[in-house]
């Protein structure tokens, strides 16, 4: 009963988060949270919508031979996005609406070589949360004179399905993948202060 009770907690945060998140982008603008709460709380929504989708669209439709979850799903009849995908397409939808907002599953293994660690700070931050999963690594960085806040979260791989894809995956860099493994990070970015 408390997972369910916890589950619907979940789906509803974006109801409390995002409409809070101000559409000029600037986190600071909300009194009284912090920018790592708010991190916190769009994780917890990315994580849940993945979750939901990998366990309740991907893994039933693949069981059925309905379709398959494909990077060229496009192209492809009977396939449909993979999780990555989902996280870093609707995170592209954010961008293009000016939040400031950004997400995006990275990987010091990456099977799409987009999404390897953009500079030595990303790489530094996955090498930490790898060892420390606990807590994501945080700091407030400039990007074309803009502070923002950014976190990385441990992305841990809780799915068979996704440990199976990555472990057979012909371009995958790394093979031996578990239940359990961090497989890297997910990184959320938005701005702080005066834009």
């Amino acid at each position: 009963m408390m997972k369910r009770k916890l589950g619907a907690w979940m789906v509803g945060i974006p109801l409390i988060v995002l409409p809070w998140f101000p559409m000029q982008g600037r986190a600071a603008d909300i009194r009284g949270l912090s920018p790592e709460v708010v991190a916190d709380y769009i994780h917890a929504v990315v994580e849940s919508h993945r979750a939901f989708y990998t366990a309740h669209v991907v893994s039933p439709l693949e069981e059925q031979d309905a379709a398959k979850a494909s990077g060229e799903w496009r192209d492809q009849k009977k396939s449909i996005p993979l999780p990555v995908q989902i996280v870093n397409e609707t995170s592209q939808m954010f961008t293009t609406q000016s939040t400031g907002l950004r997400y995006q599953l990275i990987s010091l293994w990456p099977i799409n070589r987009k999404n390897g660690p953009r500079d030595q700070i990303d790489k530094n931050s996955l090498e930490t949360v790898r060892t420390k999963p606990e807590r994501p690594v945080t700091r407030t960085v400039k990007i074309d004179g803009q502070s923002y806040f950014r976190a990385i979260y441990a992305d841990v791989a809780l799915s068979p399905a996704c440990v199976a894809c990555h472990n057979s995956h012909p371009d995958s860099p790394k093979k031996d993948y578990q239940i359990g493994d961090v497989m890297g990070g997910l990184i959320i970015e938005f701005p702080v202060g005066n834009r």
